[in-house]
């Protein structure tokens, strides 16, 4: 078929992933999120096949699904019971031949590894704070303070709570090798960028946009240690940090600052080599916007930042995921940006 020929005939098999290891307090927040996300689809008129990964066999799974008739909707994490995974999960769907929905599986592989993607915003002159690996025999000389100590191969705040801020070389060191031991990794040091921090959804192909900017207001906290998105504040309801961090979007910005962050984080987001959608986080201070992460597999739950910078936006959590759809729709062989409808 021609590009831009109707690709009616498409389906969506939206996979995610279920551990039997987790509770089933674990597998209820799951399959809900999931369910949100479905129930948006099949509003948009899509035609949705739910299809939870219950195990390692991610092509046993889609035997019975067509790569010609369907388009998977991948929110699949890690394959059960091989953690960091979620590579491993995109080489499948490539070898088996499916189109999906986001990043392929050298850019999900690329955006575990911190210091590398570091390596090349600094190569292309876009804004990160200063930073290097360490360990007790090369962390002499670091004078720079506050710093932050964070895991280097991690996503999701893994290792960050309030004593990842280091204000002195003591608690420093202490710091550094309480991470080394506790994540058996590299551990990354950084320049802390006390200052507002903003996370941006962006979507695209070639043409990138940015939907309207979110951000997370620390002002409920004196101590610069407590000024950061710890682990806590995104999967510990009641925790301090969950409740005291206020998401403020549209994010109140100037203009100009407007225009600034958008540069800076189409920059990140092709120079990483993001696909169809990713979220960037930053911090501003002395007006340059600082690249602190590039998610390019961001959570889209319904109660995340991407799914409300989507209703900021005016379309909704359905539009954005019919969005998502027609990005990927568009690599189908069976047509372009059209939706995939029953």
């Amino acid at each position: 078929m021609a590009p831009g020929t109707d690709i009616a005939h498409l389906a969506i098999v939206m996979i995610y992933n279920v551990d039997q290891s987790w509770t089933w307090p674990e597998k209820a927040v799951v399959k809900d999120a999931v369910g949100q996300l479905m129930k948006a689809l099949i509003a948009e008129g899509h035609r949705v096949v739910d299809v939870p990964v219950t195990n390692a066999d991610l092509a046993a799974v889609l035997r019975p699904f067509d790569p010609c008739s369907h388009i998977i909707f991948n929110c699949c994490e890690e394959l059960p019971g091989i953690p960091k995974s979620d590579v491993r999960a995109a080489m499948i769907l490539e070898e088996l031949g499916y189109i999906y929905t986001g990043s392929p599986p050298e850019v999900l592989s690329l955006s575990w590894d911190k210091p590398a993607v570091k390596a090349r915003l600094v190569e292309q002159g876009v804004p990160t704070p200063y930073g290097r690996v360490v360990d007790a025999a090369t962390m002499d000389g670091w004078n720079r303070f506050p710093a932050i100590v964070k895991p280097a191969f991690e996503h999701c705040s893994m290792g960050v709570d309030s004593n990842a801020v280091v204000l002195d070389e003591r608690t420093l060191y202490d710091r550094v090798e309480e991470v080394r031991k506790a994540f058996a990794q590299p551990v990354l040091v950084e320049d802390f960028i006390d200052g507002r921090e903003f996370h941006v959804t962006l979507w695209g192909n070639g043409r990138v946009e940015m939907l309207p900017p979110a951000e997370m207001d620390f002002s409920a906290f004196d101590d610069v240690r407590d000024r950061l998105c710890t682990f806590d504040s995104k999967f510990t309801p009641g925790s301090r940090h969950y409740e005291g961090i206020e998401l403020r979007i549209p994010a109140p910005i100037s203009d100009v600052d407007l225009a600034t962050l958008r540069q800076t984080s189409v920059a990140a987001y092709q120079l990483l080599g993001c696909r169809d959608y990713a979220r960037i986080d930053l911090r501003l201070e002395n007006e340059v916007f600082y690249v602190l992460d590039i998610n390019p597999n961001a959570d889209i739950s319904p109660d995340t930042s991407l799914a409300y910078a989507a209703e900021a936006a005016g379309m909704g959590y359905g539009g954005f995921a019919k969005r998502i759809v027609q990005l990927a729709c568009a690599r189908h062989p069976g047509g372009s940006a059209h939706e995939a409808r029953s």
